[in-house]
């Protein structure tokens, strides 16, 4: 076989791509994931993104106030009002990569796309693409499919100066989608905090701020802060932060007007920042996680030239306020750097927040009140999940757990470190049966198995030491490597994994329970899942379908259409181990969890887990199919 592989290894074999061809092929490393509109992350949004973006850079570098953009179905339009693409190029700038108007300061400066890509991107996966540039009473326009010039021409105009832009995503790439409106109009807010004075009408609905990120936070507020919230702004950098009861952190964060959801260097010193401003403040070592405790902010600076990791932007990864290279006075290069991000970052909140604090001591014993709290619930809680541990490890509770993964104790894996971080994953399951089927099935290089027994306790009822004495949650917490810091989690994904039953469904809910009122930050940053299952399976001598709904199963009937056999999956241990590979391989479909910053965490929990209400129960009729319906099977 090597020998053939070899001889069929020609000159031939080499291939160049075309721009488009290129882009198509290898859209992850253009616009991350794909998907069908369902997730805040997916393509379609990238792509809105980085026309959006364009414009905000002209509103930026001080041209045009307003920004237009239409939703139509499937297909999307942006206009803008600044100075529009020059003529002569309106081709070049959306169709050759690498080419465009950011790579020096001249005529951009601290603005988030830099390398000439993101049109192009969003050119090459339309099934229609149209862009037109309106300056001085001429108009310069294009027309291309899937990156494909269709047609183009200049001519004289009425437009104001600006900047048009109409792209439908093609369904050949973005199967099924469609734009959900409510992470749209996330996406348009955001804009209109960070940049004051900027208006964008989205479906002909403005939204603009007056007070930039202290508007963020207030209006996504889902609890009354315990003290009026701290702004502070500066030059390139804008704080906002206050304290709330719940537990974990809520901090956004931005660079240049992005979003960037995954944090970076910034959030990193801003979380380190504040932790150290507060104990210099009160002159005490509060351990940084219990000055944090309940935090709720956000943080915005502008750099020059951001490196972001990925082209989605979503996490900084820059070291520097900025970098530039510079001629010696003998001719040659040297790289110029400001101040790293750390260090500006830390600087000004350490002078400006404990300023602030100075100026404003009516609110230092409740903030002093609230870091005391957490530490002593810290305190408290670290004991007994200590002492729990040790019991259990006495017993050999943990070991009979979890079946971990290779990737936490082998330094030889068959791919780099950075891939297996990326797909570690833990399955939370219910029972020996279910584990049992995953864990012969899964590969064991990074994907882990964690096993329930019975069904955890409603945290929602139960105070924090209660949980904290729970062998089940106590194991669950120690697997994860959470106890000290949420940074320390061995897994980037954790899978909810129980049966398509009423049990299964009432121990989904208590681990998201769990997850929800002491780990928020785990949902926010993503990391939650749902593993869905086949409900079905349906066959006959030629072929097998499974299917995760009931939908699914009708167009499988019609598709078999004689000789069928329908078998319901109740629970993951009556999938046998040669079906189950298949579930949670390159097939697996998983629901993320999430959790709005503006939702109201408490409220979602009394509403699913509190005492049972009549506004519950009318949901439960209203959304709930019997068995007995998707058992029912019209051949």
């Amino acid at each position: 076989m090597a020998e053939q592989t070899q001889k069929t290894y020609t000159d031939d074999s080499i291939i160049t791509l075309e721009w488009h061809e290129h882009i198509r092929r290898r859209s992850g490393m253009y616009i991350g994931r794909l998907g069908n509109g369902d997730r805040q992350g997916d393509g379609i949004y990238v792509l809105l993104k980085e026309v959006i973006d364009n414009s905000v850079d002209e509103f930026s570098m001080g041209f045009g106030k307003r920004i237009d953009i239409t939703i139509e179905d499937k297909t999307v339009s942006v206009r803008d009002f600044g100075r529009g693409i020059p003529l002569n190029k309106v081709i070049d700038a959306t169709s050759k990569l690498n080419t465009g108007g950011k790579f020096d300061t001249a005529n951009f400066q601290k603005s988030v796309g830099m390398n000439g890509v993101g049109t192009k991107a969003v050119n090459a996966m339309s099934s229609d693409f149209y862009v037109a540039s309106y300056r001085d009473g001429e108009t310069s326009w294009a027309r291309f499919s899937q990156g494909i010039l269709q047609d183009s021409g200049m001519g004289p105009t009425t437009e104001k100066d600006g900047t048009f832009i109409r792209f439908t995503p093609d369904e050949q790439m973005f199967e099924g989608y469609s734009f959900h409106m409510e992470f749209v109009e996330t996406m348009v807010k955001n804009y209109s905090y960070l940049k004051k004075g900027l208006t964008l009408v989205l479906n002909g609905v403005p939204y603009k701020s007056e007070n930039g990120l202290l508007d963020l936070v207030t209006e996504n507020m889902s609890e009354t802060p315990l003290y009026p919230l701290i702004h502070i702004e500066g030059e390139d950098i804008e704080i906002v932060l206050t304290h709330g009861n719940s537990y974990g952190e809520n901090i956004s964060s931005f660079v240049n007007g992005q979003n960037t959801r995954d944090g970076g260097t910034h959030l990193a010193a801003y979380r380190e920042a504040i932790a150290k401003t507060f104990k210099d403040f009160f002159k005490k070592d509060y351990k940084p996680e219990d000055v944090r405790q309940g935090i709720v902010g956000a943080i915005a600076i502008q750099i020059q030239e951001p490196i972001f990791e990925g082209q989605t932007k979503t996490k900084l990864g820059s070291t520097y306020m900025w970098e530039k290279q510079v001629k010696n006075a003998d001719g040659s290069s040297a790289i110029d750097r400001g101040p790293t991000i750390r260090s500006f970052i830390n600087d000004f909140v350490t002078k400006n927040l404990d300023n602030y604090l100075h100026m404003h001591l009516d609110i230092v014993p409740v903030i002093e009140e609230k870091i005391k709290a957490s530490q002593a619930e810290r305190e408290e809680i670290s004991g007994i999940q200590k002492k729990t541990r040790e019991r259990n490890k006495k017993a050999n509770v943990y070991n009979r757990k979890l079946r971990d993964c290779r990737y936490h104790f082998c330094d030889k894996l068959p791919k780099n470190k950075e891939d297996e971080a990326e797909k570690s994953s833990i399955f939370i399951t219910e029972g020996d049966s279910a584990s049992g089927t995953i864990t012969k099935v899964r590969n064991a290089n990074n994907q882990a198995v964690f096993s329930l027994r019975g069904k955890p306790i409603n945290c929602y009822k139960e105070s924090r030491k209660k949980v904290a004495e729970n062998e089940e949650l106590n194991l669950l917490i120690s697997a994860l490597g959470v106890e000290e810091d949420l940074d320390n989690l061995r897994y980037n994904n954790i899978i909810v994994a129980t049966d398509a039953d009423d049990d299964g469904m009432h121990i989904r809910m208590l681990v998201l329970t769990f997850f929800m009122k002491y780990y928020p930050d785990l949902i926010r940053r993503g990391h939650v899942h749902i593993l869905q299952t086949p409900l079905f399976r349906v066959r006959n001598k030629k072929d097998t379908c499974y299917c995760y709904s009931i939908d699914e199963k009708e167009a499988a009937l019609k598709k078999l259409k004689t000789g069928v056999e329908i078998t319901r999956f109740k629970g993951l241990g009556e999938i046998s181990s040669n079906e189950f590979v298949d579930f949670i391989g390159e097939r697996m479909r998983l629901d993320p969890v999430k959790l709005a910053d503006e939702e109201s965490i408490s409220e979602i929990m009394e509403f699913y887990m509190g005492d049972n209400t009549i506004e519950r129960q009318n949901f439960i009729r209203e959304n709930l199919r019997s068995e007995e319906e998707l058992e029912d099977v019209n051949i």
